[in-house]
């Protein structure tokens, strides 16, 4: 499985503006929103949301790999951000965090959601690509970066 096949260019952001938790899941749904209007995405930033008060899916390193399940999604949605200041996203290692994977996923396909969330943990454990991610020249070259992972 390549990540690269659950990523759309135009969900990519390369430069996060938000400085909070709620405020940088709303910027990273908003995208997703045009690509898929009928999709609620008030209803998707909630689901993230409650997701985040079971406990926080910033997981240090400056990595924040936000999920959630919708009941009227048809296939997985991975959007990646990333903030160059950084964001308090109370992560477990108390750090901002800089490098975002959201991953959305159908309400019955949780095979399929684990598998993109473990390929993305793999990537990212990789400090070599955390590295190249934050230092990637703006948007086409963080596309470059990530497309063919």
């Amino acid at each position: 499985m390549k990540l690269g096949d659950y990523l759309a260019k135009e969900l990519v952001l390369p430069e996060l503006a938000s400085g909070t938790k709620s405020d940088v899941l709303k910027e990273l749904i908003a995208p997703v929103g045009v690509k898929y209007p009928e999709m609620d995405t008030d209803q998707a930033v909630r689901v993230l949301l409650d997701r985040e008060k079971l406990g926080t899916t910033g997981i240090g390193d400056s990595i924040a790999i936000p999920h959630g399940k919708l009941e009227d999604l048809e296939q997985v949605v991975v959007v990646v951000g990333r903030s160059l200041k950084g964001v308090d996203y109370d992560a477990l290692d108390h750090n901002p965090c800089s490098i975002f994977f959201l991953v959305l996923a159908p309400e019955q396909v949780a095979g399929m959601h684990l598998r993109v969330l473990a390929q993305i943990s793999r990537l990212l454990k990789d400090e070599e690509f955390r590295k190249a991610f934050m230092e990637a020249d703006g948007f086409e070259s963080l596309w470059q970066l990530i497309k063919g992972v």
